[in-house]
């Protein structure tokens, strides 16, 4: 196994360009693919789908705004907003057309895709601290159209009942059913990730995050990817928000608040930025989080603290946990869990041979 990625030649450039070039990391895909697709749905209670559900639509959002701001070096604070876009445009569509999932999720990327470009717009000019209080204001302004435009949320309660899915006539209404169908888009999602950092696109998306000023002497039409960059990460969005929509079965927009957006900002700092890996790892860790505080204070809890403040506790705990967790990894390791993992993977390459 240590020696498998030694004698790897590349003959052609195709080759050299592969997705997964050695042979491990040819076999530990293949491991996963098939870990996922039958020994989770199998093995795995409905509650850790339920959770693992959640991890998957978290990745897809976590994705999209990793291109943002890990890949192109733009600050958003709005993502719940652009969540809320593709929840809504999706919604209506089910719900006066009866529009399937294949329209509906499409539909719903498309629309936050430009909403999310409208917004990007300032980014020429203003950038740093100042985009972000643009972006905020975009978190805002979407919210409060959503409430009061009535054709738009559906009345005074801004909520809207949705169907369940329907793939080859058969109704997704189980968790472990919705499982295949999230882990679809999930997967859909990270491939194309990895494809576009890799193309002429996230090379120029690197170079303005790197120095915008010399990729525009370079040639780089800056404005033009900047905003290509907040249409790309806003059309994850609105496919998040409307994955999240049918897992649900309802459109509200107290799902998309502030609080969200913040939740995806932890997710990419803590789990790496600039890294489709660290997404991954950063939406699995942050949504498995709270679950996990909320599980080790329920059965714990009471050797130190008494029921009524153990239940007073699990609201904050999370709040406190996120704040100390960005902090901590700005301070101890910026690059996150996804450089954690590539430490670990780098000491095993060379063991026992280590210096």
């Amino acid at each position: 196994m240590f020696g498998s990625e030694t004698g790897v030649f590349k003959t052609s450039y195709a080759a050299d360009m592969a997705l997964y070039p050695l042979p491990v990391a040819r076999r530990t895909m293949a491991f996963l693919a098939l870990f996922f697709l039958f020994a989770v749905p199998l093995l795995f209670s409905v509650y850790a789908v339920t959770i693992l559900n959640l991890v998957l639509i978290a990745v897809v959002g976590a994705l999209g705004l990793n291109i943002l701001v890990g890949y192109t070096g733009q600050v958003s604070v709005g993502h719940a907003a652009f969540m809320s876009v593709g929840a809504y445009t999706a919604a209506n569509l089910i719900a006066r057309l009866h529009a399937p999932f294949w329209i509906a999720i499409p539909a719903g990327g498309g629309m936050a895709a430009l909403v999310g470009a409208f917004f990007g717009i300032p980014s020429l000019r203003i950038k740093g601290l100042y985009l972000a209080i643009a972006t905020l204001a975009a978190q805002f302004i979407i919210e409060w159209t959503i409430n009061h435009v009535t054709w738009i949320s559906g009345g005074v309660d801004a909520s809207i009942q949705v169907s369940p899915p329907v793939v080859f006539g058969m109704a997704l209404e189980t968790q472990r059913q919705l499982y295949f169908f999230l882990l679809f888009f999930a997967a859909l999602a990270v491939t194309a990730t990895l494809n576009l950092v890799r193309s002429r696109v996230g090379r120029a998306l690197v170079a303005v995050r790197d120095q915008d000023i010399a990729a525009e002497i370079i040639g780089i039409n800056t404005f033009r990817y900047k905003l290509a960059a907040f249409a790309i990460s806003s059309f994850y969005a609105g496919v998040a928000g409307v994955l999240y929509t049918y897992y649900l079965g309802i459109a509200n927009y107290e799902q998309f608040g502030i609080s969200v957006s913040i939740d995806y900002l932890a997710m990419i700092i803590i789990g790496g930025l600039g890294s489709v890996l660290g997404s991954i790892f950063g939406a699995a860790f942050i949504t498995i989080l709270p679950e996990a505080t909320r599980l080790f204070l329920k059965h714990f809890g009471g050797m130190f603290l008494s029921h009524g403040a153990i239940l007073n506790l699990i609201p904050n705990i999370r709040l406190i946990l996120f704040g100390s967790l960005i902090i901590f990894f700005l301070i101890v390791e910026p690059e996150g869990l996804n450089r954690l993992w590539r430490n670990i993977r780098n000491y095993f390459r060379i063991w026992p041979f280590t210096t």
